[in-house]
Order: C-alpha cells, then sequence, then structure tokens
C-alpha cells in the first residue's frame, strides 16, 4: 500500500538486521507488505535494547576469511537456564509490569527490565516446565541417553519484552561469536513453550515463524491462532477461545439467560474471544445489553465507567472474557461503591485463577475450566526450595522474600514494600499459602506439562529408533532444526498420566472443560467446585453434563432469571418491540383459532380443522359436535309439543269414531275426516324425525316423510273443500254434481295429490338424496351436525308442491266461505290455510337465516305449528259442539241456515 515507507523502514533496520544467528535474512530490494507488521516488531525490539547482529572480517591462521559476530544491546538473563543436548524455550508471564524506560535516541537504550508484584501462579507454570524436563531426562523410554535444557524467561506479560525474548531465544546469549556463514546457523532452541497470553504469543510467532520455529502455547487461547495461514508455527495443548465461547454461549442459554452483559479484555484474547462469544450466543438466542472493553494499560476513568455500566444495567448476568489481570483491576473498581448482586461468568483465564478468590464480590461465579488434573512428583518438587537453593535465582529469590516477608542475607532483595528483616531459616514453604504451592486445582499447569512432553515426543521421533529388542537407540549427536520439529510435532499422539496429547490439522487439541463453580464453604472459604464437564467432541445435545448442585450469587439455590422480557407462556407469541433487540418483546395472545403450545413461541399454530383451541390457547381439543337433542331442553319442548299433536288427534278421532252417527261428524264427511286425523299425527310424528344425531337413514326419512305426510294432510283438506263445494252445488235444481264427486272420487284425489309428490321424493332419493354433514362454517368453536338436501331443486319442489296445494285448497275455501250451513267448515279450512301458508311463508327467511342447530329447530316448529293451526280449526269446534253443545248435534241445526236461504 505504501511502498515508499516500508522501503524506508527496510532500509532502517537493515544495518541492525544484516546477520541473524540462527535467521538467514538476505537483504531485498523491495519488502513484502505482509512482512509489515514483523518488521515493525523488529524495529521495536531493536529500539528497545535489541539483539541485532554486527559483524567484521578477520584473518585466521590458515589464511581463511571469518566473521566476527557482535549482539547488539545487552542480552537479559533468562529466569531459569539448563545446558543440554537439545534446547527448549520457555515464555512465563511471571511480572505483570515492564519498566519504562525513555529513550534519547543518543545512547544506547536501557535494558528492559520486569517490575510490580510477581504472580506466583505463573511462577509454579515455568517451574513445571523445568519439572517435566527433570522429569524426561530421568525418563527410560522417552529420549533415553539425552538431556535436555531449558531456558526461561519473563515476558513481563507485554509485547515489547516477548518481542525481545523471542530474538533472543533465536539467537543466543553469546555476546561475541565466530562464524564462516555469514553470521547464520542453526537457532539456540529447538521449540518454544509459551507464551500465557495470547497478544505476546502472536508478537513472537510474527518473529520466530518465518524460520520455522515451533511454539507450543499453553494458555494463549485467541482463535485467531488456529489461522495456519498467518501462524504455521503455533500448537497449544489448551482449546482454542473458539469452543470456549461456544461452551459460554451453550451454558448460558441452558439456564434459560436471553438478556446479558459483556465485558472484555482490549486485546487480542478479549478482542478476539468476545466476537467468537456475540456469535455463538446470536445464534443460541441471547441478546447482550452492552458489550464494554478495557484493558490494564488503560486510565482509571475508562475502567470506572466500565463499572458504572454494569452497575446501572438491568442485566443481571454479566459475562467476562477477561484475563485475570484486567479482570482484578476491574473487581477492585466494582468493590469500591456498593454494586447490585451480579451473576458473573467467566472464561478460564481468571475463574480458575485462585489470586481471585478473595473477591466475595464473585461468590457464585460459574465459569469455563480446564480439565482438572494430578501431576505426580510436581508437589514435591515446587516444595523442594531451601534458602540456599533459592539464593541462587534472582526469580526464587524475590518469590521468596515476597512471601516470607524478609531479606535473604546471601543475596539483594527485588522485592517491594517487603520489610527490612533477614530470613533465619526457620521459613517453611510447605505452610505457605500461595498459588505457587497450591496443587489442588492443576489446569494450566498439566497444559504446560502437556506441552513440553509433546516436544520431547516430536525430538525423540527424529533422533531415536526402536531396535528389535524394545531397545531404544538415540543420537545426540544429530544435527535437529526446529523445522523437522515442527513437522514432527502435527504428528504427535500420546498419552501422559491418562490425559491424550495430540494436535488437529490448526494446531489445536480436543475441546474439553469442566464447569466450575466459586462456593463458600461451611469455614466461610471460597473454593473452585467442579459442577459439569463440556465435551466440544460429542454430539449438541450431549456436550454439556450438569454433575453436581450449583450455588449461585448471594450463596442462593435458585438459578437467576436475567431476562429484557418475561417469558411468554403456552398461548401467546412473541412480538418484538419496535427498536429494542429481539430478546425485548410483548406476549400476544394467539388469535381465535390458534395456539401454542411451548414457552417463548414466535409464530401460534393454526388447529386442524375438526380442532379449536381451549379457553388458555395452548392446544387444540376436538370441537363439540352440536345437533338437536332428545336430551337438550329445546328438543324435549318440541318432542313434548309433538307427541302432544299426535295424542290430541288421537283423542279427536276417539271422539268422533263414538259419534260417528252424529249430524255433524257425519255432515263433515267422516272418511276424510279420519283420514286427516291420521295425516296430522303423522305430521306430528315427522317432526321427530328431525331431533337426534343426523344420520343417512334419518337424512333421507325426516325430508321424504315431511313432505308425503303434509300434502296427505292437504290432500285431504282439499277433499273436504270440494266436498263442501259439490255439496251445495247439488241442492241446486237439476244438479247431479255429487254423483261425480262420491267418496271413490275423494279417495282417487286424495291418492292421486299425494302419489305426484311419492313421486319428486323418489326422483329426489335417487338422483341427490339428503346426506348428513359437519358444519365447520357456521361457527368456528364447535361443529354442527346437520342433513345436507343434496338436490336443492328436490328440496324446494317438495316444498313448492305443498305450497301449491295449499293455495288452491286456501282459494276454494276462500269462495265456499259464506255457503249457509250452520256446520259449514270451509270457513275454518280458509283460515287454516291462511295460517298454515303464514307459518310456511316465514319459516323460508327464517331457515335460511338460523344457523346451526335452530334451522332444524324451525322446521320442526313450522311442521308442529301448521299441523296444530288445521287441527284446532277444522277439528277443535266440532268436539266442541259434540262433547258441549250436543243440542246443536242435529240435522234440524244443521239444515237451518239452509232452509232460510231462498238460493237454496
Amino acid at each position: 500500500m505504501y511502498p515508499d515507507l516500508y522501503g524506508s523502514v527496510w532500509r532502517c533496520i537493515t544495518p541492525y538486521l544484516l546477520h541473524i544467528r540462527g535467521m538467514r535474512l538476505s537483504p531485498a530490494p523491495a519488502l513484502d507488505p505482509s512482512l509489515a507488521g514483523s518488521l515493525v516488531l523488529l524495529h521495536l525490539a531493536v529500539v528497545a535494547g535489541g539483539l541485532a547482529l554486527l559483524s567484521s572480517a578477520s584473518v585466521s591462521a590458515s589464511g581463511l576469511e571469518s566473521i566476527r559476530c557482535r549482539l547488539q544491546g545487552t542480552p537479559r538473563p533468562p529466569a531459569f537456564s539448563q545446558d543440554g543436548d537439545f534446547v527448549i524455550g520457555g515464555v512465563f508471564s511471571i511480572h505483570y509490569y515492564m519498566h519504562t524506560v525513555d529513550h534519547s535516541y543518543t545512547s544506547l537504550p536501557e535494558p528492559l527490565q520486569c517490575t510490580g508484584s510477581m504472580d506466583s501462579r505463573e511462577l509454579r507454570f515455568s517451574r513445571a516446565m523445568i519439572f517435566a524436563v527433570e522429569e524426561i531426562n530421568n525418563s527410560s523410554y522417552l529420549l533415553p541417553g539425552i538431556m535436555l535444557g531449558y531456558q526461561v524467561h519473563d515476558s513481563c506479560n507485554l509485547v515489547p519484552m516477548a518481542v525481545k525474548v523471542a530474538f533472543q531465544l533465536a539467537n543466543g546469549l553469546d555476546p561475541m561469536f565466530d562464524t564462516g556463514e555469514q553470521c547464520s546457523g542453526s537457532a539456540t532452541v529447538t521449540a518454544i513453550v509459551g507464551e500465557s497470553a495470547s497478544t505476546p504469543t502472536i508478537s513472537m510467532l510474527r518473529i520466530i515463524g518465518p524460520f520455522g520455529i515451533p511454539q507450543v502455547s499453553h494458555s494463549s487461547t485467541c482463535a485467531c491462532l488456529s489461522d495456519k495461514k498467518q501462524y504455521p508455527t503455533f500448537f497449544r495443548t489448551i482449546p482454542s477461545d473458539q469452543f470456549q465461547a461456544a461452551a459460554l454461549a451453550h451454558l448460558i442459554r441452558h439456564f434459560g439467560w436471553t438478556w446479558i452483559g459483556a465485558v472484555r479484555s482490549d486485546s487480542d484474547y478479549g478482542n478476539y474471544g468476545m466476537a467468537a462469544f456475540l456469535q455463538a450466543a446470536q445464534e443460541e438466542g441471547i441478546c447482550v445489553e452492552y458489550s464494554e472493553a478495557f484493558s490494564l494499560t488503560n486510565p482509571l476513568s475508562r475502567v470506572q465507567r466500565v463499572a458504572d455500566v454494569i452497575r446501572s444495567s438491568t442485566a443481571r448476568v454479566v459475562v467476562a472474557f477477561v484475563s485475570s489481570w484486567d479482570m482484578k483491576i476491574l473487581l477492585r473498581e466494582m468493590e469500591r461503591l456498593p454494586s447490585p448482586p451480579r451473576q458473573w461468568i467467566g472464561s478460564e483465564s481468571w475463574v480458575t485463577d485462585p489470586d481471585m478468590l478473595h473477591f466475595g464480590l464473585c461468590a457464585g461465579a460459574i465459569g469455563i475450566g480446564i480439565q482438572r488434573s494430578v501431576i505426580p512428583g510436581l508437589r514435591d518438587f515446587l516444595l523442594d526450595l531451601s534458602p540456599q537453593k533459592v539464593s541462587k535465582s534472582p526469580t526464587l529469590t524475590e518469590f521468596w522474600e515476597g512471601a516470607f516477608g524478609c531479606r535473604l542475607g546471601t543475596g539483594t532483595s527485588t522485592g517491594v514494600g517487603v520489610e527490612e528483616k533477614v530470613c533465619d531459616g526457620s521459613e517453611d514453604i510447605q505452610q505457605l499459602q500461595a498459588p505457587y504451592t497450591d496443587t489442588s486445582q492443576l489446569r494450566v499447569t498439566n497444559m504446560v506439562y502437556k506441552a513440553v512432553y509433546a516436544i520431547a515426543h516430536a525430538i525423540h521421533s527424529i533422533v531415536c529408533e526402536e531396535r528389535e529388542n524394545s531397545t531404544v537407540n538415540c543420537d545426540k549427536n544429530l544435527n535437529v532444526k526446529p523445522t523437522q520439529v515442527l513437522e514432527r510435532l502435527r504428528r504427535v499422539n500420546f498419552s501422559r498420566n491418562g490425559y491424550q496429547v495430540s494436535f488437529d490439522a490448526n494446531g489445536d487439541p480436543v475441546a474439553t472443560y469442566e464447569l466450575v463453580n466459586w462456593q463458600i464453604r461451611e469455614s466461610g472459604k471460597m473454593e473452585f467446585v467442579t459442577v459439569g464437564r463440556y465435551d466440544a467432541s460429542l454430539p449438541p445435545d450431549q456436550r454439556l453434563d450438569m454433575e453436581r448442585e450449583i450455588t449461585w450469587v448471594k450463596n442462593s439455590t435458585q438459578v437467576p432469571v436475567s431476562v429484557c422480557s418475561e417469558r411468554c407462556p403456552p398461548g401467546t407469541r412473541k412480538a418484538v418491540q419496535k427498536g429494542k433487540p429481539v430478546c425485548c418483546y410483548d406476549c400476544i395472545q394467539c388469535a381465535e383459532g390458534e395456539i401454542s403450545n411451548n414457552t417463548d413461541s414466535s409464530d401460534c399454530l393454526i388447529c386442524p380443522e375438526e380442532y379449536w383451541p381451549n379457553a388458555e390457547r395452548d392446544h387444540c381439543i376436538l370441537k363439540p359436535v352440536e345437533f338437536l337433542s332428545f336430551h337438550e331442553v329445546l328438543g324435549i319442548i318440541l318432542t313434548a309439543c309433538s307427541m302432544g299433536g299426535v295424542c290430541l288427534a288421537i283423542a279427536t278421532a276417539t271422539v268422533f269414531y263414538r259419534h260417528r252417527t252424529s249430524a255433524i261428524v257425519r255432515a263433515n264427511n267422516s272418511e276424510l275426516s279420519f283420514l286427516l286425523l291420521f295425516s296430522l299425527a303423522l305430521c306430528f310424528l315427522c317432526s321427530l324425525t328431525f331431533i337426534g344425531r343426523p344420520s343417512e337413514w334419518s337424512c333421507m326419512l325426516r325430508h321424504t316423510a315431511f313432505g308425503i305426510t303434509f300434502v296427505l294432510c292437504i290432500s285431504c283438506v282439499l277433499g273436504k273443500t270440494i266436498v263442501v263445494l259439490m255439496a251445495f252445488r247439488a241442492t241446486l235444481p237439476a244438479s247431479n254434481v255429487m254423483k261425480w264427486f262420491g267418496p271413490p272420487q275423494q279417495r282417487l284425489t286424495v291418492v292421486s295429490f299425494t302419489f305426484v309428490q311419492a313421486m319428486i321424493c323418489t326422483l329426489w332419493l335417487v338422483l341427490s338424496p339428503p346426506f348428513p354433514i359437519k358444519n365447520l362454517t357456521t361457527y368456528k368453536e364447535k361443529i354442527i351436525l346437520e342433513c345436507d338436501v343434496g338436490s336443492a331443486i328436490g328440496f324446494w319442489a317438495v316444498l313448492g308442491y305443498i305450497g301449491l296445494l295449499s293455495l288452491l285448497c286456501f282459494v276454494l275455501a276462500f269462495l265456499a266461505r259464506k255457503l249457509p250451513d250452520n256446520f259449514n267448515e270451509a270457513k275454518f279450512i280458509t283460515f287454516s290455510m291462511l295460517i298454515f301458508c303464514a307459518v310456511w311463508i316465514t319459516f323460508i327467511p327464517a331457515y335460511v337465516s338460523s344457523p346451526g342447530k335452530f334451522t332444524v329447530a324451525v322446521e320442526i316448529f313450522a311442521i308442529i305449528t301448521s299441523s296444530f293451526g288445521l287441527f284446532f280449526l277444522l277439528f277443535v269446534p266440532k268436539c266442541f259442539i259434540i262433547l258441549f253443545r250436543p243440542e246443536k248435534n242435529t240435522k234440524k241445526h244443521l239444515m237451518e241456515k239452509t232452509s232460510n236461504d231462498k238460493r237454496y
């Protein structure tokens, strides 16, 4: 992008980097932009007391020219070192800070120095590396006869020191050396263990990566380091943050937290880790109220702002993807002012750090931790310290003086704020309570242990070979190059102390974690308690395994709730609030005909056609089936009316039969009267076929029986009307009408009219008969069982034929209404037909508009009403005379009006 700038940088640093021992650099006319970051770091190391080389020529006794090489700057001695056939480098953040150096650019810069308090946990890591090396040197199966050496450096957890250490591990510590290869040669280490933090690790890889020196980290978890294009020489024994982020999101979703806060270290570890977590959280449906970043080097105001955000937030769960150094700063600020209780969810960097246990604010915290392990013999090695051994190492001296608050008389104290008293030898490290001596939670320590063994196995596969008698022969004089170790590291696969060690294509191990909970014991002491496990190699639904009860914030056993909106119960759906995350929503009741049978449903489901939601709308139930039943009140009333009509018809027939010889019975055509009473009884009975559960037979019977019985009834009334007209016409002089309409003709008339209706019904049943259906449209919440008429033409033809006969009967009766006869029933027929027609004309709109079972009730009501109309107007007056006015039931009374009428 900026070739002139890159060229200037190259020309500036080339004099310092012309020859680096163990790294062959050939000056090039142009700079590859992909190496810009590495060269800037190189320049930083040079300015900060660098280790570049200058060369001068001299002639040896043999006359051959040799190169005298000198390291620029002052080498910084390692914290721990030991010579060996093959040397392994180690880089750990034993201190927190680095001494600030002011550069005058007129003289050589001062050497970089670590300062601040010592992290005894990191000291334990470095000592664990030494323990592993010594254990391998004493092994008879791994590298027998080979002595491994080590150089352990303190990086101060800062990039400049890590860069300097990277140069120093590659170039060695000799300030002057001769070479005939233009200051080129093999690196002084075959591989490097470290660094503890991701950002310094990345800085080191920019330096040593291009030259094939493998680096196996025990604690650098940044997911970015899995990119083999950028970091081809990187391996790690601790899982990537990509897996940790997925595990944290899975854990949060498991406990139903959908509204959380997030804080992170403003570093590669925190930024890359949080980015992976936010993506996993989004996939799990988790919303983040805030995401804040800070670091140890930020101004205090920045940390205070992050603490204020946490205090004022509504999210009760806080996910901290933070290094232990940064977390201490944040928690100190949180403790400064009263803070509402928060459930802390921690990444492995701080949640298993024993130094953090004194923060009571985090009681009940839960997080992801590396598997706890047991390393036989490590505790004895760590505690095998005496003032004499300690005094030989400035690092151990500083630790000893800081731990016991005294000065070793044989050395110079490097502690800060230590009381000026001399250690008298009574100090007992066995009784010391410090992270250095705590081997009850060997997690990252085991990662260091496995890293050393992985490198040893890679070297073993290069220099050793097994013979036929199962003995191992190793050649310690073999020139092992770092690139060879790099290649063999990709293929290592072994087990140590029950723990499998191998690397995938990205240099990552199998991701297995423990779920660690901070619990307060009865003694008041806070401890790490393993409450579950997470195995990324298993199927998603089997990865999380909870084993023990968790103690939550405020020492509660109830899972805290952290949601933006309360969960929507079954029967409702979520409606996202405008302008807010998807976790903030309102609960809306499902619409009519829809249900949701799960909590927090996004949508409601439509019930199947024959189902309807219950009152809570959380599941579908079968719709109630409705029809006019004999057991309901309306059915009972209609049945009673129908049976009452039948009984009245039978009673009237009985009265007529007993007085069949009386004048009024004989005058009103007794044969047709009995037939009419019979048809009326059938009309009352046919209404019963409309009550009850519709079936195929009942549907066909109800309409055909109704049509035929009513036509029979109207035919009888029509016959009686014709008889009345014919009878009075027969009284006129020279009239012989009655002989043409005697009883045979009357019977034929009734049979003919009824036969026509029977034929219409037969055609209806043959072509398109009525059938039972489930009416799902009238009511949404219930099913109406009813009869479909099949053919609408057939149905209305039956009703139309009945209406035609009724109209004809009405017209004839109207014409005969003024005929002179005390027993003339024409006027009663007129009124009965008027009522009959009125009922059935009113029936049509009522039938069409009545819903459900009331359609059937309207039809039954019309049948019963019209039948009662005919019965009361045609038979009640006659029964009244027969039973209560017998003096009027005579032939004389019958002929009174006729004899007075001059027309007759």
